[in-house]
């Protein structure tokens, strides 16, 4: 009696443990990790995409290499297509950002949006700001606003997409100060900074990652922020709000996206992976050098913010008197 009660015993603990067990033989990456980004090289994303890919190999938090492949074009419609495309491909990941929830929000052509591929996590918030040029005759926004009312279209701003989160700010400004400039949009951020610098163009709207080492080496100079409160990097810089500019503050989201019709198992590991990579504390420090909120969100929630997100930026182009196709 006393071994058929062990054996029942033993048989019930290992039925509570199949699960578990089941849970940790499923899928763990086999092969490098494609992870995928709308930008040509020195873009935002292809800035955030390889510092993951560098901390993740060095906290161990994957057993592959992660390797970046940049897909630009079609204002991120090039590197949504190569997702959706991958159905149930298990090695590729896409760093997203808002370009890829307004971009098929203004183009009828877009065959994809963010419903048709598989949301993995967010992972940051991320504020912008208006950069000049270091001796540029500018010395505030109010400065370059005035300017751009007097000689309206002559003034010009480099940027990314049409649908990057500055140029909808230039678009929401314009409508509520009646100042007019240009936006050029450049596929590399590279190229946005260097025509900055050459003076080429008068102005950008980055996010601080993108420009932190021309700040810090006295090339570029902030003006204003484009936020609700003073960014703790640049205390004596006042917000957009402090400038009597009454606009609704976008904030850039980046997150993980995958190809559609992975399995659950899937999701769960890429979303305990990037649970564990914000935790480590070479992202902490990283957050804080490039000024970033820590904004993760799991898969659900993650779904559910990306929604939202569609329906808040289809309300805000069309303040700015944008036509929506969806």
């Amino acid at each position: 009696m006393k071994k058929r009660g062990l054996l029942l015993l033993m048989a019930v603990a290992v039925g509570w443990l199949l699960p578990g067990l089941a849970w940790g033989q499923g899928f763990k990456p086999s092969k490098p990790i494609e992870a995928v980004v709308h930008t040509d090289p020195g873009g935002g994303s292809d800035i955030f995409a390889r510092a993951i890919a560098e901390m993740v190999e060095k906290e161990k938090i994957l057993p592959q290499r992660m390797h970046v492949l940049n897909k630009a074009g079609g204002s991120g419609l090039v590197m949504m297509a190569y997702l959706a495309e991958k159905k149930a491909e298990t090695h590729t990941i896409g760093f997203s950002t808002n370009t890829q929830v307004v971009t098929p929000l203004t183009r009828k052509e877009a065959k994809y949006t963010t419903r048709d591929l598989t949301p993995i996590a967010r992972l940051v918030l991320e504020p912008s700001i208006v950069v000049v040029k270091a001796d540029s005759p500018y010395k505030t926004f109010r400065d370059f606003l005035e300017a751009a009312k007097k000689n309206p279209g002559t003034l010009k701003m480099s940027g990314g997409s049409v649908t990057s989160v500055e140029n909808l700010f230039r678009l929401l400004i314009q409508k509520a100060t009646g100042a007019k400039w240009d936006f050029i949009s450049f596929p590399g951020g590279g190229e946005r900074i260097s025509n900055l610098l050459g003076g080429n163009v008068q102005l950008m709207m980055p996010q601080p990652a993108e420009v932190s080492e021309h700040i810090r080496g006295g090339n570029l100079r902030v003006i204003a922020a484009l936020t609700e409160k003073r960014m703790e990097a640049f205390p004596n810089v006042p917000t957009i709000k402090e400038d009597g500019i009454n606009v609704p503050i976008l904030v850039q989201a980046r997150g993980v996206l995958a190809p559609p019709g992975i399995a659950p198992d899937v999701v769960s590991y890429w979303e305990g992976a990037f649970g564990r990579l914000v935790k480590a504390a070479a992202w902490k420090k990283y957050l804080k050098e490039n000024q970033l909120e820590d904004g993760y969100l799991g898969s659900g929630q993650f779904r559910d913010f990306l929604d939202r997100q569609t329906d808040l930026f289809r309300s805000v182009l069309q303040e700015a008197g944008v036509k929506v196709a969806r």
